[in-house]
């Protein structure tokens, strides 16, 4: 949601695990996905769907995560549809990349970092501080 300035000259749809976040940023109809983790895989199988499902609803052309499990997911699902994909691995992850970060080296189209050190060829990049 802190990306939302630099994207608001676009058609777009947040997803959060936090609704009560959506409605503090002025974020009105984001949808929910459930909060999961790897300790949890029948939770993150059900996010799983839920990401699928939202995202074979809305169709996007692209899809952005900044990070954990259920954006993966999104990611996933629309690498499915076509959709272009890129993951941006949150900045509290400044000793390593976030085991979805990782993740998402394989299946995101672009994968950014936002620590300069922990960029690689060929993914992750640095593109500098994003938030």
């Amino acid at each position: 949601m802190l990306l939302r300035t630099a994207l608001e000259r676009y058609d777009t749809h947040f997803a959060t695990t936090d609704g009560d976040i959506a409605v503090q940023h002025g974020i009105k109809g984001a949808s929910l996905l459930p909060d999961c983790n790897q300790n949890r895989p029948f939770r993150s199988a059900w996010c799983g769907m839920v990401a699928l499902w939202l995202v074979l609803r809305l169709r996007p052309d692209v899809v952005i995560s900044t990070g954990a499990a259920p954006g993966f997911f999104c990611i996933l699902a629309g690498r499915l549809i076509g959709a272009k994909t890129l993951w941006i691995d949150s900045v509290a992850n400044g000793e390593k990349l976030s085991m979805c970060g990782r993740l998402s080296m394989t299946f995101a189209h672009e994968c950014l970092t936002q620590w300069e050190h922990l960029a690689s060829e060929p993914k992750p990049a640095y593109r500098g501080a994003v938030l």
